[in-house]
């Protein structure tokens, strides 16, 4: 790949949550010539600094060298932060990055569901409104200060072989935007760089309508995959379950449509998507086979607390988020609040 140029403005690079996608771009990042950093710990931390980041990809083993610890305040001020990390692990690992961010740093937030800083730029019933739901005590938005934060939704598929070592399966997607929808030079430089890391990188003039249209497939899936540990082709295939799925996802349409980032496609448009992956494990359904937290809030919570912020009833989510979490908090993967 080729080098970063010198006058580029993201040169110092920091990963936190050096998993999946996390590690995936790290790769690709630093083959293109960052000066790569991850914020790791336990097992992560100690392959990180003995054998470096890999990635198997295209029938090849990738590996790069990281600059790894688990002290924020050692890798210094960056001049980008990727935030690759599950949800329910965010406002802990928020309150480590301190170090990290200056004046200038762009944090890029690369996960799954309807992250803090959604409603930024909203009108309407939503305006200057943040989300209990993901962020009930405001650690993550002190934490990570809106300035510095560009949206990023993630169109890929890969797995953790075992710590620091990554597998690619498919899909090199990444959507970036500004919160507010302004095209700015930081949010254009960024996408260059992604290009030129070798990701199918596009600009958005509003992130949040691609968070959401990539959670109306995810907030109803992985949860029923959890919950019943089917995968994919099994939910698609029944046609009771693919009707509730439905119901669920026509609610989220409304909300969307009425807070400005409306969807243009039915519900079952979307499950042909879906049912082209076939026989697909959900990351959700991975998490509880893993014995981890499972980002419920992100991906279910946040889209009924929309529902009552904007007076809009949300029995369909309603059931499948209480269900939902009795499982999981049953597993010991949820927490055991309302």
């Amino acid at each position: 790949m080729n080098s970063i140029k010198n006058d580029m403005t993201y040169q110092k690079i920091a990963i936190v949550g050096a998993g999946a996608i996390g590690g995936w771009m790290g790769v690709h990042l630093a083959q293109a010539g960052a000066q790569l950093s991850v914020l790791a710990r336990g097992e992560t931390l100690s392959a990180l600094q003995k054998n470096g980041l890999q990635l198997h990809q295209g029938g090849t083993l990738h590996t790069v060298p990281v600059k790894a610890s688990n002290d924020a305040a050692a890798m210094g001020v960056q001049d980008l932060v990727v935030i690759s990390v599950k949800a329910p692990a965010l406002a802990s690992v928020a309150e480590q990055v301190g170090p990290l961010i200056g004046p200038n740093t762009v944090v890029l937030t690369a996960m799954n569901g309807v992250p803090w800083w959604f409603l930024q730029g909203f009108g309407g019933p939503v305006a200057g409104r943040s989300l209990n739901s993901v962020d009930p005590e405001g650690i993550i938005a002190r934490a990570l200060p809106d300035q510095h934060i560009i949206g990023c939704v993630v169109h890929a598929s890969c797995s953790v072989d075992a710590p620091g070592v990554i597998r690619h399966h498919f899909g090199d997607g990444l959507i970036v935007g500004e919160p507010s929808g302004q095209v700015t030079p930081r949010a254009q430089a960024l996408t260059a760089l992604l290009q030129q890391a070798g990701f199918k990188a596009t600009l958005s003039p509003q992130i949040q309508k691609d968070i959401w249209y990539k959670l109306w497939g995810n907030m109803t899936v992985n949860p029923v995959s959890a919950i019943t540990g089917a995968t994919t082709d099994l939910i698609m295939d029944d046609p009771l379950v693919r009707a509730f799925i439905s119901s669920v996802m026509l609610e989220a349409k409304a909300i969307g449509a009425n807070i400005g980032i409306p969807i243009e496609q039915q519900p079952e448009d979307r499950h042909v998507v879906t049912r082209k992956l076939g026989a697909f494990r959900t990351s959700m359904l991975q998490d509880v086979k893993a014995g981890k937290p499972v980002e419920l809030d992100a991906l279910v919570g946040a889209v009924r607390e929309l529902g009552q912020l904007t007076d809009l009833p949300t029995p369909f989510t309603d059931a499948l988020l209480g269900i939902s979490r009795l499982h999981a908090r049953g597993l010991g993967l949820y927490p055991a609040r309302n």
